[in-house]
């Protein structure tokens, strides 16, 4: 089960003298070219009250220079645990075109504008099941939340459904950025950036 990589040019660090954003976006747009399934797709990685990691995977609703914007239940078991622990990781794997990109920093909840602006765009069966949802709690059957999503549907029949109380957004704002690229021989190009800095640091793979 091994892929020998390294079809593409070879990443150097000159491609990051413009910073960390240019080459995210534009490796983001190529995972969209090559036609890969979600990918806006990213794995969170969180810490629990005892320090032990957890992940999963959210979608990407911007990548931009405050850094990476996802939304969830602040309830969930990964709201929880950046109510305690605010710093986070992500990665997007796109494997199938042979990168991979890996933000770590401080998690920050964003404006409620802007968790308001975004919910208006969700599709209204992904914002009723916002609010039939308690992300992450324990249920005892499908039926009851199907049940709850049927309430909540007729709660809101006719009217705009607003935003639930404790649902909106986090941004990951980078301190590191890491680019890495398969290569043959499992010589892959690894590259961080350091945003304080600047810093552009070739690693080992």
């Amino acid at each position: 089960m091994r892929v020998d990589y390294g079809e593409d040019a070879d990443l150097d660090v000159d491609r990051l003298r413009d910073g960390w954003l240019p080459l995210a976006q534009e490796w983001l747009a190529d995972a969209v070219a090559a036609q890969i399934p979600e990918p806006n797709a990213l794995v969170l990685a969180t810490v629990d009250a005892d320090g032990r990691p957890a992940t999963r995977t959210v979608l990407c609703k911007e990548l931009g220079a405050e850094g990476v914007v996802f939304f969830t239940n602040y309830g969930s078991d990964k709201g929880t645990h950046l109510s305690r622990t605010p710093y986070a990781s992500v990665t997007f794997p796109w494997i199938g075109i042979a990168h991979q990109l890996t933000i770590r920093g401080i998690a920050e909840k964003v404006s409620a504008e802007t968790t308001a602006e975004y919910f208006a765009t969700r599709p209204r069966g992904s914002q009723l099941g916002a609010w039939a949802s308690n992300q992450s709690r324990p249920i005892d059957s499908r039926a009851d939340l199907e049940a709850a999503l049927a309430d909540v549907t007729a709660r809101f029949a006719d009217q705009v459904v607003p935003v639930p109380p404790n649902w909106g957004g986090y941004v990951v704002r980078p301190e590191t950025v890491e680019f890495w690229q398969g290569r043959s021989n499992r010589l892959h190009n690894r590259i961080r950036f350091t945003v304080a800095t600047s810093t552009v640091t070739r690693l080992q793979p």
